[in-house]
């Protein structure tokens, strides 16, 4: 049941553009950790002009106003697949939503799998797991 929160300047994406992100990021979550169809929670966070504040050149590379940090909240990975997932997300958001890589920035918050409920989600008492989650469990 991962979480996700998109942190963005007010006003520079319509709303067939968050769902287009929205999409992207799922599916790239779908694919490299195996989340299943129904399991999406995306919140955008909008800052007004003046609230959120970028480098216009970050690590050498130019970020536009279009600038987003994408936190992902989730239980425990591995190194490999968080690194795997970080790839999947900038290829599927380039190709789903347009959005380019120097506009989007990570973080993933890791969660143990006992701090997580939703009603009827069943987990695998075994992995701590959705249980349709059990064949990926790293």
């Amino acid at each position: 049941m991962p979480l996700i929160d998109i942190y963005l300047h007010q006003g520079v994406t319509t709303r067939e553009q968050r769902k287009a992100i929205s999409d992207a990021i799922h599916a790239a979550m779908v694919e490299t950790l195996a989340v299943p169809d129904d399991d999406r929670f995306h919140f955008f966070h909008e800052f007004p002009e003046g609230s959120l504040f970028h480098e216009d050149v970050v690590f050498g590379l130019p970020r536009s106003e279009r600038l987003m940090c994408v936190t992902l909240s989730f239980n425990i990975r591995t190194a490999e697949t968080k690194s795997a997932l970080f790839e999947s997300l900038v290829k599927h958001l380039q190709e789903i939503a347009r959005v380019p890589r120097e506009d989007v920035a990570f973080r993933i918050l890791e969660t143990a799998r006992e701090n997580w409920w939703a009603a009827g989600r069943t987990v695998d008492p075994n992995t701590g797991y959705d249980k349709r989650m059990t064949s990926i469990v790293d």
